[in-house]
């Protein structure tokens, strides 16, 4: 019916893959600080795949585009440091107030018509400049591995040359295999099969709690993640459906908080994975990638701890490897866009510079930083030449 190809399929799994490996970590941070019991970790596992996944089929079949759907990685940094001594339930509560902000953002419509003032040349230099610093991953991989991360770039040129519909698919399968033979596969984790059991938390009001954690959870997801990921969909073409995707997410909040399921917004890095020439030369039929990658964070979340323990088996190389090459194209095409209009290039290329600093100010990351002296250079430069 939906006629998939290999290459949404490797499109789809990418970003499973690199967001699990790369974030993973956080989650579990975060659960730490709260003192979850290990029935409430595992619930937290399972609420976030399935809200994920469920998030980004229903948005990619309604409105045929990539709109990729993920976990705040900023907010659980935020949980994991200032929620230290939080009893959950109070946490509960705050991270429905942050739901609700989310759904009365999406529905009146006030950050969608704020994403239109971006200028094309800064959207696609803040682009480049997030992808750029994930990027370097490959060639910093080079250290721990160089044999495993030549062989796949390699691959990526064969590719380039002979099977540029498939590259990405074959790179991935040879890495994989080269891992497999030369035994890099971790032997230390355990993977058992079982199911992950979702344990509802009454949440409990403490209004200190609400605005100390709740507040910040809904700006740093609002800044770190659905900036950036509107600007990956801008970038890639389509008109993001700000709105739709910020009532969506935030009524997935809402639904699955009391059972782990935090806070979800757009994508960034991992939905440059799905959004791209290489899914499909076919802008309107990459939306296939996230019907895949929804389906393997459901099933992430149904086998909870049974999944993520296959996705940290692979070794660090090869998931940097794999996603910095995955990158190259949209990374090209992104500084290419920024480059190409002489009136904003100084902007641009500021944004880019302060973008890839990776500096952060008040929990806010340095993609809004970037943005927003980019905005300020082009305004004085307007100015002058007018």
């Amino acid at each position: 019916m939906f006629g998939f190809k290999l290459t949404h399929v490797t499109s789809g799994i990418l970003p499973a893959l690199v967001g699990y490996t790369g974030s993973i970590v956080i989650i579990f941070a975060a659960i730490e600080a709260l003192g979850a019991t290990q029935a409430q970790a595992n619930s937290w596992l399972w609420a976030l795949g399935i809200g994920m996944g469920l998030s980004g089929v229903i948005l990619a079949l309604r409105y045929k585009m990539p709109v990729l759907t993920a976990w705040s990685t900023p907010g659980a940094a935020l949980i994991a440091v200032s929620g230290e001594g939080v009893p959950i339930e109070q946490a509960v509560a705050a991270f429905l107030f942050c739901a609700i902000l989310l759904i009365v953002t999406g529905l009146t419509g006030v950050f969608e018509r704020l994403t239109k003032l971006i200028p094309p040349a800064l959207a696609s230099a803040m682009l480049a400049g997030i992808l750029f610093r994930f990027g370097l991953g490959t060639f910093e991989a080079l250290e721990e591995a160089p044999l495993l991360v030549l062989t796949m770039l390699a691959t990526w040129l064969a590719g380039r040359l002979w099977f540029p519909q498939l590259t990405i698919a074959v790179v991935l399968l040879v890495g994989a295999g080269f891992c497999a033979v030369t035994g890099m596969y971790n032997p230390n984790v355990e993977v058992t099969l079982a199911l992950a059991k979702p344990v509802f938390v009454i949440p409990e009001l403490n209004w200190s709690v609400i605005i100390g954690l709740g507040l910040p959870l809904y700006i740093v997801t609002m800044s770190s993640q659905n900036m950036p990921g509107v600007v990956v969909l801008k970038s890639a073409g389509y008109e993001p459906p700000v709105s739709g995707t910020l009532t969506v997410t935030g009524i997935t909040s809402l639904l699955l908080a009391p059972f782990g399921g935090y806070a979800f917004n757009f994508a960034a890095i991992t939905a440059a994975l799905c959004a791209g020439p290489e899914t499909d030369p076919d802008p309107g039929q990459r939306y296939k990638a996230v019907l895949v990658s929804g389906s393997v964070n459901i099933l992430a979340g149904l086998f909870g701890a049974t999944i993520i323990s296959l996705f940290l088996i692979a070794p660090e190389a090869l998931v940097l490897a794999i996603a910095g090459i995955a990158l190259i194209g949209t990374i090209t095409s992104s500084l290419a866009a920024a480059m190409t209009d002489a009136q904003d290039r100084d902007a641009a290329l500021v944004t880019f510079m302060m973008v890839v600093s990776g500096i952060s100010f008040f929990n806010i990351g340095a993609p809004v930083w970037g943005l927003l002296l980019g905005l300020v250079v082009k305004a004085v430069l307007d100015r002058r030449k007018k």
